[in-house]
């Protein structure tokens, strides 16, 4: 434990420094007068430890059960109050709200009982909270294009996680920050698999078009943006939990494999356009894929290798 520990401290250290130079290039990019970027980038490095603690088993284990809701109701409310410093308006409502769902999450397994119906109420909730608009007037844009609702987001992925992790025992699928190197390989492979069939799948039903190419430093900041936040947060919801449960419900790997990889797809009905039925196609065959490096490596980061390769690859070279 120890050790799992000086490397979390070690991690926040770098990550912190990281968000500083970054945050201050892109502030000075885009204009941003300091009372705005200085607040917003203060809450970031606020929620930064809370955020990586899921992916760390001894920070998980300092936590523990009985902590967790306190644990969530801080790392939602501390990000909210630095950004209060200038940046946005305080407002108790807000902080209420946000009490509220770190609550609702921390509390879930403690009050519900650990079955297919409760679990079912859990993801429900998550979907409502990430795809609704709950953290629009908690969080409004202090200056343009300085979205910080995202540390609400962030916070609600962590809760989630946390929850599942500890307070209702799932079994560990891997969840961290970097892939070994036996799921680096098999998260490479699998994005080579699913060229030759998701390219022209995408490309036959008009999903995506070629476009000039992103800029390097553009492409690897995607890489490690789904690396680290969005294909993470997608692979331990769809892979590491729904296709676990699905194993379980159904008592077959393929059809765990099948169903997660469609529901994975149906997800994506509300993007860009609603209802983009040609996405539902392309997600799904990814999701796939994903599942299959999920189940070939024995963890969620060999999916999300390929899950950030290829949106990278798309965001590179298509739009």
């Amino acid at each position: 434990m120890p050790k799992s520990l000086s490397a979390f401290r070690a991690t926040v250290l770098i990550g912190w420094i990281v968000l500083c130079v970054t945050g201050i290039l892109y502030a000075r990019m885009r204009g941003v007068p300091f009372w705005a970027a200085g607040p917003a980038l203060a809450a970031f490095l606020v929620a930064f430890p809370f955020y990586l603690a899921p992916g760390f088993p001894a920070a998980r284990e300092r936590i523990g059960a009985a902590r967790l809701p306190l644990f969530l109701v801080a790392s939602a409310v501390l990000p909210y109050l630095i950004c209060t410093m200038g940046a946005i308006p305080f407002r108790w409502i807000s902080v209420a709200q946000l009490v509220a769902v770190a609550l609702a999450f921390g509390l879930w397994y403690f009050v519900l009982p650990s079955c297919a119906a409760s679990d079912l109420g859990f993801l429900a909730l998550f979907a409502l909270v990430m795809l609704g608009n709950y953290f629009k007037d908690v969080y409004p844009t202090p200056f343009p294009k300085v979205e910080i609702n995202i540390i609400g987001r962030l916070t609600v992925f962590e809760s989630a996680v946390l929850a599942l992790l500890v307070a209702r025992h799932e079994p560990d699928p891997g969840y961290g920050f970097w892939p070994t190197p036996k799921e680096w390989k098999i998260g490479v492979l699998h994005f080579l698999y699913f060229i030759p069939i998701g390219l022209p799948v995408a490309l036959a039903i008009q999903a995506v078009r070629f476009s000039p190419p992103a800029p390097l430093w553009l492409s690897l900041g995607t890489f490690f943006g789904f690396l680290w936040v969005v294909a993470l947060a997608e692979e331990f919801l769809f892979r590491g939990v729904i296709q676990h449960w699905m194993e379980r419900w159904t008592g077959s790997a393929g059809w765990a494999l099948f169903i997660t990889a469609a529901i994975f797809g149906l997800a994506h009905l509300p993007f860009r356009q609603f209802p983009n039925w040609r996405w539902v196609l392309v997600a799904g065959t990814l999701g796939w894929f994903c599942g299959r490096a999920r189940n070939q490596a024995g963890g969620i980061r060999a999916g999300v290798v390929t899950h950030a390769l290829v949106v990278t690859a798309w965001r590179t070279f298509f739009k």
